[in-house]
């Protein structure tokens, strides 16, 4: 049950105004926008609403911060990243329950995603003191050839709304590993765990200008801004492949670096020889984190003819003891959607697959407020809206196939190329379909593929470049090449 402290917002973390240059500062116009609790429609708090002008001080003073925080010996910024993670998880229990006000996924993922967010920071406050160059056997008795690897310079991160900690930990965790001071621009929906781990990253000692946040709803005008800004040398972005395209666009003006990671629409297969339990266990795992919202949720699945009904008829007894409401109740497991139009495009993808011919097998309805029940769609067909745009909600719709080639074509025939899942106990099998699914990210007999030591990211138009692991650091170094002559 939620209590009347649930209900409390965190005061010790609670911030409304943006973090320029280690100050809490107000938009020079004074406009403010409201941040509402989706699973109530609550007004949580109003935070101050920046715009190009006060973007580009953010700018101004993270240009300046540059020089003497990318002279700080790689142990100076590794000790500041330390005990950035250890503040971070001192606070778990209040930015969890913040988050799930602000974006409303249950608490126990909230939890989750603190401690997932925190181990970016931890893992590259190690990859800080990793950052190694090379010593190139020459093509001359008289030359030493030698490369090492500097700081990008500022970065700007864009971060979306269903992982409000760890989209940014994951993007800035490497920036300042690198000696890269950051600007971080929050979605308006989830403004509050951004500024509160702003107020962390104050705590341990990050320099003036080295760690930025400006909120704002003026999105296209600010995201221009940080584009175009010639003092901004690189550009993080995670959201939908739409604006990540527009926003590339705009980067070309300056040929700034870019990192994207964009939409997915992830296939789930479920071979005839496949584990069904382990299996339903994955695509719960993967379809229903954060009722549907990630990129990387399953967005398809995918199951041989002959196990199709035992399958449908596993998940559809694991689905069914979900239990749907408010995310601060501990007993919940399926949150809010997001927002009316997140709701909207759910139930739009839901009524064409109806008029298509699938058929609610359970679920199929929205409930009070921007709640959707959990569902299961079986009988789906490549036509319909759902098999080529992510649904972003507690939908799961359920196709039939026989063939192995003919799942491998139909899963890689869409635009993107994110995350992929199968479920099989041929190991023959299990390297074959996973070197010929085009994704990024392929789950083998498992659902959930996220980690701080591994590559995130897609191919196609799912983005470019990859977050985590020992590849992370290199999307924000410059490899410098020195020629010694004369020696």
């Amino acid at each position: 049950m939620i209590t009347s402290e649930d209900r409390m917002v965190p005061n010790s973390l609670i911030r409304t105004q943006g973090y320029v240059n280690g100050k809490w500062v107000s938009a020079a116009s004074g406009a403010t926008f409201d941040v509402t609790n989706p699973a109530t429609g609550e007004v949580i708090a109003s935070v101050t609403d920046m715009d190009q002008s006060d973007v580009r001080q953010a700018i101004e003073a993270a240009h300046a911060a540059w020089p003497a925080f990318r002279d700080l010996t790689a142990k100076e910024r590794s000790s500041m990243l330390k005990k950035w993670f250890a503040l971070i998880l001192e606070n778990k229990d209040e930015l969890a329950r913040l988050m799930t006000m602000e974006c409303g996924k249950v608490i126990t993922e909230s939890r989750g995603e603190v401690d997932y967010g925190a181990s970016f920071i931890e893992w590259f406050a190690e990859e800080a003191r990793r950052t190694y160059g090379d010593v190139i056997p020459a093509n001359t008795r008289d030359k030493r050839l030698v490369t090492i690897k500097q700081s990008i310079g500022v970065v700007a991160t864009i971060t979306p709304w269903n992982f409000p900690l760890a989209m940014i930990t994951r993007k800035v965790g490497p920036a300042l590993a690198a000696g890269c001071p950051v600007i971080v621009k929050p979605p308006s929906e989830t403004p509050l765990t951004a500024l509160a781990v702003s107020e962390l990253a104050e705590k341990a000692g990050f320099p003036p200008g080295v760690y930025n946040t400006i909120t704002t709803s003026k999105n296209a005008e600010v995201g221009l801004e940080l584009c175009e800004n010639s003092k901004v040398r690189k550009l993080s972005f995670t959201g939908s492949t739409a604006t990540g395209k527009l926003l590339m666009k705009q980067c070309a003006s300056n040929l700034k670096k870019i990192s994207l990671e964009l939409g997915g629409n992830a296939p789930f297969i479920v071979f005839e020889d496949a584990d069904l339990d382990a299996a339903v266990k994955g695509a719960m795992a993967s379809k229903f984190r954060n009722s549907g919202q990630t990129c990387v949720c399953v967005n398809r699945l995918y199951v041989h003819d002959a196990v199709y009904n035992a399958f449908v008829e596993k998940l559809s007894k694991a689905v069914g003891a979900l239990q749907v409401g408010n995310g601060l109740d501990a007993q919940s497991q399926i949150g809010p959607l997001i927002n009316e139009k997140g709701l909207d495009k759910v139930k739009r993808h839901v009524a064409d697959a109806l008029a298509k011919g699938a058929h609610v097998h359970m679920g199929g309805h929205e409930l009070e407020g921007l709640f959707f029940q959990p569902t299961i769609l079986t009988d789906a067909t490549a036509d319909m809206i759902i098999a080529q745009d992510e649904v972003f909600g507690p939908v799961a719709p359920i196709f039939r196939f026989t063939d192995e080639q003919e799942v491998i074509r139909q899963a890689n025939d869409t635009p993107y190329g994110l995350a992929s899942y199968f479920y099989s106990k041929d190991i023959n099998r299990c390297w074959r379909v996973a070197e010929a699914l085009d994704y990024g990210m392929v789950g083998i007999n498992e659902g959930m593929i996220s980690t701080e030591v591994a590559p995130f990211g897609g191919v196609k138009e799912s983005g470019i470049g990859r977050e985590g692991s020992k590849y992370g650091m290199d999307y924000f170094t410059e490899i410098k090449y020195m020629c010694f002559g004369g020696m």
